[in-house]
């Protein structure tokens, strides 16, 4: 009867043994678990991208609808609760009176007009993921008696523009502009600096040449000159692209500089010598054995520059260098605050600077989570 358990205990590999076998993709994911931190972070992140890739269904209105009215409304809560008892969701219909001594009408809430806030509710049309047309939105309200009844979780702008909306739609541009430029950047990056430390020689001399003359250029000038250099009359696309093109210009040299120092190092190693010996193209010994001894390393680093990309692209368009309206992105956004007066009156216009902080830290704490599980046999 003893020996059943002991036949079984044996049997059953241990947590060393499920070390030693597992592959190196699973040693990897068994340490970032172990990263709370990063878990949380990586959340964030999948829900950010959630939101980028749609954006006009959790948008609760139309956001480039102007309306006078409806200027500087400050943002709506929503209640749980009707006093101390349990109730459906709802936000206050809005009443607006001006204020004779600042001649600015200001909005308060008509406790006599409860709106609900439904799920899954019908709003403005729009095309999902630009195919299907349709209607539904993640919220929306009942009962619109005036043009400033609505829901307004953060608020309007002084055109009257809803916050919240906005802020989804430049989620979109931010969080796409942020992994377009960092591909474009970890393309160049793997090519110029897998070049560099696998020829050697005048090869290596010409790009470490370039890649110190780009990063001796002063940053600000170069994107005020970069920037400049965009035609005023492009349409919104083209301008994206622009921005794109800028951002990754000036990101790729810290990731090309990382990788000519792993190929010095592995293209001695026996794995790399077989494949040139056999026959295989310098790009295939490359792409095909050398990058992919360290490509947990080139995750760990394109995750850590992925928010570089975005402060940037925001500060591009806060400066007024970057994207334009009509195009939403967080940078536009902020631009609408950089007026001290807007921001005494409007508070609520800083918010997007929160989603640019949080989205930063997560994929920063994601960043350090890879970093630290890019060694699974440490």
């Amino acid at each position: 009867m003893a020996a059943g358990p002991e036949a079984a205990r044996v049997s059953r590999p241990d947590t060393e043994e499920r070390a030693y076998l597992a592959p190196s993709w699973k040693l990897t994911w068994w340490r970032f678990k172990r990263h709370r931190l990063a878990l949380a972070s990586a959340a964030v992140v999948l829900l950010l991208y959630l939101v980028a890739l749609f954006p006009e269904f959790m948008a609760t209105q139309d956001p480039h609808f102007t309306d006078s009215r409806r200027a500087n409304i400050p943002p709506q809560r929503v209640h749980l609760f009707d006093g101390w008892m349990p109730a459906a969701p709802y936000v206050y219909g809005l009443e607006g009176k001006r204020n004779l001594k600042s001649r600015r009408v200001e909005y308060t809430a008509d406790e006599s007009r409860k709106l609900p806030v439904r799920l899954f509710a019908s709003g403005h049309e729009y095309d999902l993921l630009s195919l299907i047309p349709t209607r539904i939105h993640l919220l929306s309200v009942d009962g619109q008696g005036s043009r400033v009844d609505n829901i307004y979780l953060l608020g309007t702008d002084r055109l009257g523009r809803d916050m919240w909306s906005r802020l989804m739609y430049g989620t979109r541009i931010s969080m796409s502009i942020g992994l377009v430029g960092v591909t474009i950047s970890l393309f160049l990056g793997i090519l110029l600096g897998g070049l560099s430390g696998y020829y050697g020689g005048f090869v290596d001399m010409a790009i470490q040449r370039l890649i110190e003359f780009l990063r001796s250029l002063p940053t600000i000038p170069l994107w005020l000159a970069l920037a400049a250099a965009v035609p005023r009359d492009w349409s919104p696309l083209q301008v994206y692209f622009a921005i794109v093109v800028i951002l990754s210009i000036i990101g790729w040299t810290t990731l090309a500089r990382e990788v000519r120092g792993r190929f010095l190092a592995l293209r001695e190693e026996d794995f790399v010598i077989a494949p040139r010996l056999y026959g295989c193209s310098e790009l295939r010994v490359i792409f095909r054995h050398m990058v992919p001894s360290f490509m947990s390393h080139i995750i760990a680093t394109t995750t850590l520059a992925i928010p570089v990309m975005i402060i940037s692209e925001t500060s591009l368009s806060f400066l007024g260098l970057g994207l334009r309206p009509p195009v939403i992105s967080w940078g536009v956004l902020l631009n609408e605050a950089q007026n001290l007066q807007s921001v005494a009156l409007a508070s609520w216009l800083l918010l997007p600077g929160v989603a640019v902080i949080i989205t930063v830290l997560a994929l920063n704490f994601l960043g350090d989570g890879l970093r630290d599980a890019a060694d699974p046999y440490a």
